[in-house]
């Protein structure tokens, strides 16, 4: 672990494992696969991670709003449970919704210690420098990597919460979820807590209106994943020529996007010394968001040492939190 950026003692920024040759490895695994694939987790360069903010103001993207408003109506009751903890947040992105929480622990002086894994480095720069502004308690030891790396290297702190907000598990895949929940089981410590939020099971028309939004935002952001490669690695991905596609699977209740090839084309990508051909038609699978029933997720986390205490939904029973306790 290197420690890329320090201002006092109130932040830290550290970049874990090596984040571009992990990139390199990616695309070229997922390229050369029968069904191209690309993790979504290169979405998320500085101009990404501000085009998501941008999908979460969209009137059709309702996950952000929804679980926005219960964070807002339940503050309190999550700050009682979680009070003395450091928090740890996976895919912290801008921590807009965070802030919810920040607030009310402000608002009973509890000192804020906050621990930010995200992997982008600029956007956990960017944003650490707003919180340290306007929480002048907080301590800020961020770190630039996924999730699973940065669960291996967390601060030997006073008992932790570690939020998973945005139903961002519904990006893994139910191996992926599995192993997540094992790497949590540990590196937690009996006392840490884990607050999950799960975009419930819901009508298409709601699902697939949420990952189409009429303005295109959720479009370029798919792309974006092309521009970050063209730009990292000295592709010529032509965006042009790609588009967006999501959809719903109903049989494994899950969006999925894609990229697909309006064109027969050849993509060299200089950096791996490798050309990918593409048929009309064919398309890169870029990200999944499953959709959740949340009893099956509750017995999973119990049967890998979490005990359920409490949860938290809105009024229509789209979305939910859940707060999990680590029993060993």
């Amino acid at each position: 672990m290197s420690t890329r950026f320090r201002e006092t003692d109130r932040l830290q920024i550290s970049t874990v494992g090596k984040v571009r040759s992990q990139l390199r490895t990616d695309v070229a695994f997922g390229l050369r696969q029968s069904q191209k694939t690309l993790p979504p987790k290169y979405f998320y360069d500085a101009y990404g991670s501000r085009l998501f903010e941008d999908i979460c103001q969209q009137p059709e993207y309702y996950l952000t709003r929804t679980e926005a408003q219960i964070l807002r109506t339940h503050a309190a009751a999550i700050v009682r449970q979680t009070a003395g903890a450091s928090l740890v947040e996976l895919g912290s992105g801008s921590a807009v919704k965070t802030r919810l929480l920040f607030d009310e622990y402000q608002r009973r002086d509890h000192l804020l210690h906050y621990v930010p894994i995200d992997i982008s480095a600029s956007m956990l720069e960017e944003t650490a420098r707003g919180l340290l502004t306007d929480y002048p308690t907080m301590s800020i030891e961020a770190l630039a990597t996924d999730y699973l790396a940065g669960l291996t290297v967390l601060p030997n702190t006073r008992p932790r919460l570690v939020l998973f907000l945005g139903s961002n598990l519904g990006n893994f895949s139910p191996a992926e979820q599995t192993e997540l929940f094992q790497h949590l089981a540990a590196y937690l410590h009996p006392g840490d807590q884990f607050l999950l939020g799960l975009d419930l099971r819901k009508s298409v028309e709601v699902l697939e209106a949420a990952y189409n939004d009429a303005a295109g935002v959720t479009a370029d952001f798919n792309l974006n994943i092309l521009r970050h490669i063209n730009r990292e690695l000295q592709a010529d991905f032509n965006l042009a020529q790609f588009s967006h596609l999501a959809f719903y699977n109903q049989e494994l209740h899950q969006i999925e996007m894609h990229l697909k090839s309006e064109v027969a084309q050849d993509v060299t990508i200089a950096a791996l010394d490798l050309t990918v051909s593409f048929q009309v038609g064919e398309t890169i699978h870029t990200e999944i968001s499953r959709k959740f029933d949340a009893q099956e997720v509750k017995e999973q986390l119990i049967g890998h040492g979490f005990q359920y205490q409490s949860q938290w939904t809105d009024p229509d029973n789209r979305f939910l939190l859940s707060l999990f306790r680590y029993t060993g």
